[in-house]
């Protein structure tokens, strides 16, 4: 598959030669459900004709429907671009397909869509990570040059390390989040995946950048990275020793692998230990639910969306949100509107944001005495489908990466080695707040001692 640098520099023949190819693989292709139109056999949606980039189906596109995977927006048509894609075709790229994700961006393996799974590539009987499984799993499987994603506790980076490919959260802020449909606002964040750390730059210098219809836009100075890209850099290493310790025993055996290379290379490793990842889970679990269960307070059959047939306002409510979301939505609603409702509010929600700011501290303590971190992405590799049939089990595979959102971090998942079934395995880089270019800097260097 060509990259996204080869592609933007194609004429205006060729990119629509590519655009053919690309919808003929998708057709050929529809067992994967890496696209919501695979799964449900309608035409590929499609805006322009500039290079395709696949978009996840929580970003808007005017004229497209955009669902969140959800049955409760089924018939809404979205009338207006997202701010991501007005930048993307500015530049001559084109929306090219709706991907697959879990309802509203809420799960870990895109089983949650009300479409159906998507499968892995690298193996068709295993999960391809979520929320945003459908774009990992269309770029991997060689269905989009790149595709838009977003992160709230790992969405873009664990479904890239189930599916080997890149996966890029920006800073928060970084870029905006208008035209992005609202899972917990605070932890939202759009990025890139893509085939390489260098076309992960790319698109997100190309939709970085402040947005005044965006109240969290970062309003400060903005840089290019792709062109300031050093393979050659030199970096202090903070190595979260416990997280290594405690993930299963391939993932171990090849970030080990990876810290020696590192070392051989002549950058400095320090060994630093975080508390105990429950805390994060705890900390994201009550912040993330508490916001959805205001977020998705708008969906009850009146402004738009799906709506029940019924005779009276009360049963339209109960009936259209309880026909129209799925069970693991409905079921971190309920938790979020536990945690804030009177009597738990101190005890969950305000104890969840002091534990917040103790989790950026601590991040930012190591940052202080290294350029960077290094972590697992996951504590497994990609699992088979069912196998986590318990939810608390499924949202501990959340573990590394959740932090990185309630921090507000940059952070960036690149593949580093294979497991013992020939799964990928993926290195997490965190760094600074707004210092983007030393985490691609960082990723670059990891995808090359992994190709030494």
């Amino acid at each position: 598959m060509i990259s996204l640098k080869e592609a933007l520099k194609l004429s205006q023949s060729e990119i629509l030669n590519l655009r053919k190819e690309l919808k003929d693989k998708i057709v050929q292709d529809r067992a994967l459900g890496a696209y919501v139109e695979q799964l449900t056999n309608e035409e590929l949606n499609e805006s322009g004709d500039g290079v395709p980039i696949a978009i996840k189906d929580n970003i808007q596109v005017k004229g497209w429907s955009v669902t969140a995977s959800s049955k409760i927006l089924q018939g809404y048509v979205a009338p207006y671009d997202a701010t991501v894609i007005k930048k993307l075709k500015e530049v001559n790229l084109s929306p090219f397909g709706r991907t697959n994700m879990d309802e509203f961006a809420m799960g870990g393996s895109t089983e949650t869509s009300y479409y159906g799974k998507t499968l892995n590539p690298l193996d068709r009987s295993r999960v391809p990570g979520g929320s945003s499984g459908g774009s990992a799993a269309a770029v991997a499987g060689g269905l989009a040059i790149a595709a838009l994603g977003s992160d709230t506790g790992g969405s873009i980076r664990q479904p890239a390390a189930f599916c080997g490919c890149v996966g890029f959260k920006p800073t928060y802020g970084r870029v905006s989040r208008y035209g992005l449909g609202a899972y917990s606002s605070s932890l939202d964040q759009i990025g890139p995946i893509t085939r390489s750390v260098e076309d992960a730059a790319i698109l997100y210098d190309i939709i970085k950048g402040h947005d005044t219809k965006d109240s969290t836009s970062f309003s400060g100075a903005y840089e290019n990275t792709a062109d300031k890209l050093n393979p050659n850099r030199k970096f202090s290493i903070a190595v979260i020793e416990n997280y290594i310790n405690d993930a299963d025993e391939d993932v171990k055996k090849e970030l080990l692998k990876t810290i020696e290379k590192l070392k051989s290379a002549g950058h400095s490793i320090v060994y630093k230990n975080l508390s105990n990842a429950k805390y994060d889970i705890a900390t994201y679990y009550i912040i993330s639910t508490a916001e959805a269960s205001a977020n998705l307070s708008r969906y009850d059959g009146v402004r738009y969306g799906r709506r029940a047939e019924v005779k009276n306002l009360h049963d339209l409510y109960a009936k259209t949100r309880g026909e129209g979301f799925g069970e693991e939505v409905k079921r971190r609603m309920l938790l979020g509107t536990f945690v804030l409702s009177s009597g738990y509010y101190d005890a969950y929600y305000i104890k969840a944001q002091k534990a917040r700011n103790f989790i950026k501290k601590e991040y930012e303590e190591i940052l202080k005495e290294s350029d960077i971190i290094l972590l697992p992405v996951a504590p497994t590799t990609a699992y088979k489908f069912g196998a986590m049939s318990d939810p608390v089990q499924a949202y501990l595979g959340d573990v590394y990466t959740v932090g990185v959102n309630l921090a507000g971090l940059p952070a960036i998942s690149v593949p580093v080695g294979k497991d013992r079934d020939g799964l990928n395995v993926s290195a997490q880089i965190i760094g600074k707040a707004y210092d983007e270019q030393a985490v691609l800097d960082g990723g670059l260097v990891l995808e090359n001692i992994t190709k030494e």
